[in-house]
């Protein structure tokens, strides 16, 4: 079981896919969590349950598909974006990504460009 079945259980089905030990220790309350606090509709449900994380996994469970209403929910999930030229940074210098951000703010195009051919290691690009 992955979090997406129980999310789409408590969104569309309504169906009660926790039937045993099993299922349950499956279920992930941080992503199904994260995953409604996509929504204005249920982003309130979500903080709820992030306020009542002592709770066992049943008893979230049973409170998202009892207490949200029926409905296609789908969004993409954020992920934090990928510099290729912070990574240059911080090979180059040795700096943590916060310390590569401050200095790539400093460095123009020439120097990163410049940065580039320092650190390639050859072969095909």
């Amino acid at each position: 079981m992955n979090p997406f079945e129980y999310c789409n259980a408590i969104n569309y089905t309504k169906k009660n896919i926790m039937i045993d030990d099993i299922t349950e220790k499956a279920y992930s309350s941080y992503m199904v969590n994260r995953q409604l606090s996509y929504f204005p509709d249920t982003v309130l449900a979500a903080n709820e349950m992030n306020r009542n994380h002592h709770l066992e996994n049943r008893l979230q469970f049973d409170f998202f598909i009892n207490i949200i209403r029926k409905r296609k929910r789908f969004s993409k999930w954020f992920k934090p974006e990928q510099i290729s030229d912070l990574d240059v940074v911080k090979q180059y210098y040795g700096y943590s990504n916060e310390k590569a951000r401050q200095v790539l703010t400093l460095l123009s195009t020439d120097n990163i460009k410049e940065l580039k051919n320092k650190v390639a290691k050859g072969g095909r690009k």
